[in-house]
């Protein structure tokens, strides 16, 4: 792994014996001695710490939130305008086909706009950024900043023992926050479907951050392997498995993104890439549509498996897109895409598991109740 990128924490995760693995790119912990299975009951029960200083974090700056403001919808289709000082929202980046080519959240601070993507596509979407609004809007990646995430029904009194201001936050604040001697800037937001928050330290200082907030002992380390069974119950999607850039944002069943603003009839609808085919789906409706899917008996479902419409004959109808074991649920949990006709929760279909067909329903996601801080 010689070649691969190390994030700020990465001496700490040796210290604390992680499992390192290759991940987008760099040296990341897939899990530490408590193992996936405690640790994703850590954070569904008290609060776990996640590394995620390996996604891209950028500030768009305009000289005006409007001027930002406008260009970035240029690229995306949500309402960028109407957001609120020192709010936070999710969106993605489109393309000419209306397909997804990255999911992201981005915040506004002040008259400039934070911007936080996935590891895997930081590249490509700084270039992007860069190409479609510079010169008139001005594209910082931060690359001396590490991007911590507290999750949990704890992550608040963690937090909050550094900086009780973090307690008023609700779910997608942004705050400037003194933790203990560093001086951050915090979202109450994360990828688990628990209360917490994501916050963005300078490199230097991360190390000693995430360890004041591991001297809780009710705070642990969190690696991958439970970050993937906590958004898979919660419902949401990973990019280059639910979503990619062949996936229309209607039949991903992210239409609540999409802010009205910016729909058909809305005061700004289209002018973004790929607004067209966006609006078609909207207008049209999709062929097939993503869901969750629930397994019967204990055999996970994983990535890839094919859905059928019958025990035996039939017809294909859909695939696998995520799946695995959901602790929190007690059994095989998955998502994945199936023709619109077959999309209704409680259809009964089929996943071919090694050559044999297992029952499994369609259910409504998420699997496990989000837990935020409205």
């Amino acid at each position: 792994m010689t070649d691969l990128k190390r994030t700020p924490l990465y001496d700490l995760h040796v210290e604390l014996r992680a499992k390192m693995v290759p991940f987008a790119g760099y040296e990341m912990p897939v899990q530490y001695p408590l193992g996936v299975m405690k640790e994703h009951q850590q954070t569904r029960e008290a609060a776990g710490i996640f590394d995620v200083s390996h996604m891209g974090q950028v500030i768009l700056s305009a000289g005006s939130w409007e001027s930002v403001a406008l260009a970035f919808e240029t690229l995306v289709p949500m309402d960028v305008l109407g957001l609120e000082d020192r709010r936070q929202r999710y969106g993605f980046f489109t393309n000419e086909a209306g397909g997804i080519d990255d999911d992201l959240m981005f915040a506004r601070r002040g008259d400039d706009l934070f911007v936080v993507v996935n590891a895997a596509c930081k590249d490509a979407d700084i270039a992007r950024m860069k190409s479609a609004l510079e010169p008139q809007v001005t594209v910082t990646e931060l690359t001396d900043r590490a991007l911590i995430a507290v999750q949990g029904p704890k992550a608040e009194a963690a937090v909050a023992a550094l900086d009780p201001a973090t307690g008023a936050m609700r779910f997608m604040d942004v705050r400037d926050l003194q933790l203990g001697d560093v001086a951050v800037w915090a979202s109450r937001s994360g990828y688990t479907g628990e209360d917490g928050y994501e916050i963005s330290v300078p490199a230097a200082q991360a190390a000693a951050m995430t360890q004041a907030l591991l001297a809780h002992d009710w705070v642990e380390m969190i690696g991958l392997g439970a970050r993937d069974s906590l958004r898979l119950e919660a419902g949401l999607c990973l990019y280059g498995h639910d979503i990619d850039a062949e996936t229309n944002p209607v039949e991903a069943s992210l239409l609540w993104a999409i802010q009205k603003v910016r729909r058909k009839d809305g005061d700004r609808a289209g002018g973004y890439v790929g607004a067209g085919a966006v609006l078609d789906a909207f207008a049209s409706g999709v062929s097939r549509k993503r869901v969750g899917l629930l397994p019967e008996g204990r055999a996970p479902m994983r990535e890839g498996v094919a859905v059928f419409d019958a025990a035996e004959g039939g017809q294909q109808v859909g695939t696998v897109t995520s799946g695995g074991f959901g602790p929190t649920v007690g059994g095989p949990v998955a998502m994945g895409y199936v023709g619109t006709e077959h999309a209704a929760v409680g259809t009964a279909l089929w996943g071919e598991v090694r050559g044999k067909r297992m029952p499994l329903h369609v259910a409504k996601l998420p699997f496990v109740a989000a837990n935020f801080k409205r």
